[in-house]
């Protein structure tokens, strides 16, 4: 048996199709066809996008570019100016549909996307991203997909090699661990690695449905037992990062501030830290407060003026109707001394408090005081009505 690789040069415009069925244009470069003696065992498209079109994928998770099935990417975000390059692979059970067309593989693709659109072989559904990769600047970045590491060649309705399947499954979760375990905990962690299972299940039942019960299931284990391996090592990593058991509230919180370049100080002899914000209409100061014995985190944004006595039922007043509607978070007045703060929190208990959600939390709170505070301005120093102050800051029409 003679085993080779074929590459046709396309450069030629093809309109593919989403599941709606409307048409995507793409820039077709090359098409690669690995054989086993007169048997095509893979096909690759190499095409380009603009990067409005490559939004359009990467929205709708076209090419089954799924996010729990891509690695971190290298080199930074996409250039918005310059188009982008993606390597898929064609279902395998479409495969004979190119056989005896290779002769002339560019006149027959181009045909068919001008006079059969709904062709299996043009449906976005039936390819599988491996490669999205962008040329800016002389360098390259991009990111892999989980189809890179298993190549459609190692499923085989003859020949399982169950060896080759479960390195490039635990290889995926390898390296997708170690790009997302500092900004995922346990919970978030398991349902992507879950994600990942169930789109293996969902290829093999749909591209594979030659292959018998019994070989798909010498295809899942390898791969169950190396999810269950990766599982085990990554819940083991990830707590010893962010999880309450292993690290208290006061030093996840502290973590999170120092990764994320925050200045701040600990008050002397209590779980919290204080720090400053600068938004767009002012700073002022904040307190991270660790409630460990209820396993609480508290974030407070404490506004820069004081509502003198004269204005703190206008005050009053105004945040009524800004906590109105709130879903993360309220305001706050302290009628004796007229401070007004922003309040987020959280309760962890038997959770875990990690990265993304101290981040929610904190950047939510500050957002939201540097949206509101013209209003509370001018409601203290102009005697506008809160009504109007609101109405202003949410858009809203004022009540008549």
């Amino acid at each position: 048996m003679t085993d080779n690789t074929q590459n046709y040069q396309l450069e030629t415009e093809l309109t593919l199709r989403d599941s709606d069925y409307s048409g995507l244009t793409i820039h077709a470069i090359s098409l690669i066809l690995a054989k086993l003696n007169d048997t095509i065992n893979s096909c690759c498209l190499i095409f380009q996008v603009t990067p409005e079109l490559y939004h359009h994928i990467d929205t709708d998770a076209l090419f089954n570019l799924k996010p729990e099935l891509r690695s971190a990417p290298t080199n930074g975000e996409f250039d918005p100016s310059t188009n982008i390059e993606i390597t898929a692979s064609l279902k395998p059970e479409l495969l004979p549909h190119l056989t005896p067309h290779l002769n002339d593989i560019q006149t027959y693709l181009k045909n068919l996307s001008q006079e059969q659109p709904d062709n299996p072989l043009l449906l976005t559904e039936n390819w599988y991203a491996l490669q999205v990769k962008q040329q800016r600047e002389g360098t390259e970045t991009g990111y892999r997909t989980f189809w890179d590491y298993l190549s459609p060649s190692l499923l085989n309705a003859e020949k399982i090699d169950s060896e080759k399947i479960n390195s490039a499954i635990f290889n995926f979760f390898k390296d997708w661990a170690d790009d997302n375990l500092s900004t995922m905990g346990t919970q978030a962690i398991s349902q992507a690695l879950g994600e990942v299972a169930n789109s293996f299940e969902e290829w093999v039942d749909t591209s594979l449905s030659s292959i018998s019960e019994e070989t798909i299931s010498q295809i899942l284990e390898p791969m169950v037992k190396a999810f269950e391996e990766l599982a085990d090592a990554t819940y083991e990593n990830v707590d010893s990062k962010f999880t309450i058991s292993n690290t208290s509230i006061l030093q996840a919180i502290i973590n999170f501030f120092t990764q994320d370049d925050w200045s701040f100080t600990k008050i002397k002899g209590e779980p919290v830290l204080q720090l400053l914000f600068q938004g767009q209409n002012a700073q002022w100061t904040c307190y991270a407060k660790a409630r460990e014995e209820q396993q609480q985190f508290v974030f407070y944004s404490i506004c820069p003026v004081i509502v003198p006595e004269t204005k703190r039922v206008a005050i009053a007043e105004f945040i009524t109707r800004a906590n109105s509607g709130m879903i993360i978070g309220n305001f706050e007045l302290d009628f004796t001394d007229g401070e007004i703060c922003y309040k987020t929190s959280v309760d962890v208990e038997g959770s875990t408090l990690t990265f993304p959600l101290i981040k929610r939390l904190v950047y939510a709170n500050v957002m939201v005081m540097d949206e509101y505070l013209p209003g509370i301005l001018s409601v203290i120093n102009d005697d506008t009505f809160p009504i109007d102050a609101i109405a202003k800051i949410e858009n809203r029409q004022p009540a008549v």
